[in-house]
C-alpha cells in the first residue's frame, strides 16, 4: 500500500495539487484499499462503486465526502494507473447559500475581537475577502501599500492575484513588528488556520451574532458588500480568485439590499 501511495503522492505533487488536496486524496484511497482488501491492480470499477456506496448507506457520509472520495479514488486508478473507470455516480451536492453578515455584524465583531491584532486579523479577512489559509501565509513582501495592494502569491489552484486594502488597514500595518515575514505570525512562523478560526468563533460568541461565522463567512459578507455596493461582479471574480463567474454568482442570489431597492411592479400599475 505505502507504494502506491507513494506514487499517488507523487502525481500529485507533479500536477500542482495543495498539500490539503494531497492528504485527502491519500485518505480516501487508503480507506478504499482497506475496504476492498485487493491490491491496486486487481480493483475493478465495481469495487469503486461498492465502496462509494458503503460510504453513503453505512457511514451515511455526507455527498460532499462521498464526492471527495470519488475523485481520490478515480484520480489514482484513471489518471496514474490508466484503467479507464466510467460511470461511477454519487449523489448531487445540494445547493445552499453560503451565511452572510450584515454590516453591522460585521462592526460588531471587530468591536467585540479579543485584541488589537484579533481586531486587525477580522478587517484584513473582511476587507480583502482572502481565504483563512492565505492570510496566514501573507508576507511584508506582498504588500504593495502605496498602491493600496497586496498579493496572494500561490493561492487555490497555485495562482496569484491581486486583493485590495483598505486606508483603515494600511494605516494599522504601521503599527505592527516587522520582525518576522509574516504579517501575522505565530510563535514558530505563521500563524495557524485554527488560531484565527478560534479568534472568530470567540468574537462571534461575544458579539452575540445568532448565525455561522467562520474566516469563510467574512470573505463571503466582502463579496455580497462589494456587489451591493455597485461594483461589477466580474471585477468580484478577480478578486476572489474564482476561475469561473458561475462560482461567484451565487452572491447575486443572496445580495438582499439589491433586492429591497426593486420596485414591485403593482407600484408602477
Amino acid at each position: 500500500m505505502e507504494e502506491m501511495l507513494k506514487k499517488l503522492e507523487t502525481e500529485l505533487k507533479l500536477r500542482g495539487y495543495s498539500k490539503k488536496t494531497l492528504e485527502a486524496y491519500r485518505k480516501y484511497n487508503k480507506e478504499f484499499l482497506e475496504f476492498t482488501k485487493k491490491a491496486p491492480a486487481k480493483i475493478s470499477v465495481d469495487d469503486v462503486k461498492f465502496y462509494l456506496a458503503h460510504m453513503i448507506s453505512d457511514k451515511e457520509s455526507a455527498p460532499r465526502t462521498t464526492n471527495l472520495a470519488r475523485s481520490a479514488i478515480l484520480f489514482y486508478y484513471n489518471d496514474v494507473l490508466e484503467k479507464g473507470f466510467t460511470n461511477v455516480k454519487t449523489p448531487k451536492i445540494k445547493a445552499s447559500l453560503p451565511s452572510v453578515l450584515t454590516k453591522d455584524e460585521v462592526k460588531k465583531l471587530i468591536a467585540c475581537a479579543g485584541t488589537e491584532k484579533s481586531r486587525l486579523i477580522i478587517m484584513t479577512l473582511y476587507s480583502s475577502g482572502l481565504r483563512v489559509s492565505e492570510l496566514v501565509n501573507l508576507k511584508w513582501k506582498d504588500l504593495e501599500q502605496a498602491d493600496k495592494v497586496a498579493w496572494v502569491r500561490g493561492g487555490k489552484g497555485s495562482k496569484d492575484r491581486m486583493i485590495i486594502l483598505s486606508e483603515v488597514i494600511i494605516k494599522s500595518f504601521e503599527q505592527l513588528s516587522k520582525d518576522s515575514a509574516y504579517v501575522f505570525p505565530g510563535r514558530h512562523g505563521p500563524l495557524t488556520t485554527r488560531n484565527i478560526q478560534n479568534i472568530i468563533s470567540n468574537a462571534k460568541n461575544i458579539a452575540k451574532i445568532d448565525k455561522k461565522v467562520t474566516p469563510h463567512t467574512l470573505r463571503h459578507s466582502f463579496a455580497t458588500h462589494l456587489l451591493e455596493d455597485g461594483t461589477d461582479i466580474r471585477v468580484i471574480q478577480e478578486l476572489l480568485g474564482h476561475s469561473n463567474l458561475q462560482t461567484t454568482q451565487i452572491y447575486t442570489h443572496i445580495s438582499s439590499e439589491q433586492k429591497k431597492k426593486i420596485k414591485s411592479p403593482m407600484d408602477t400599475l
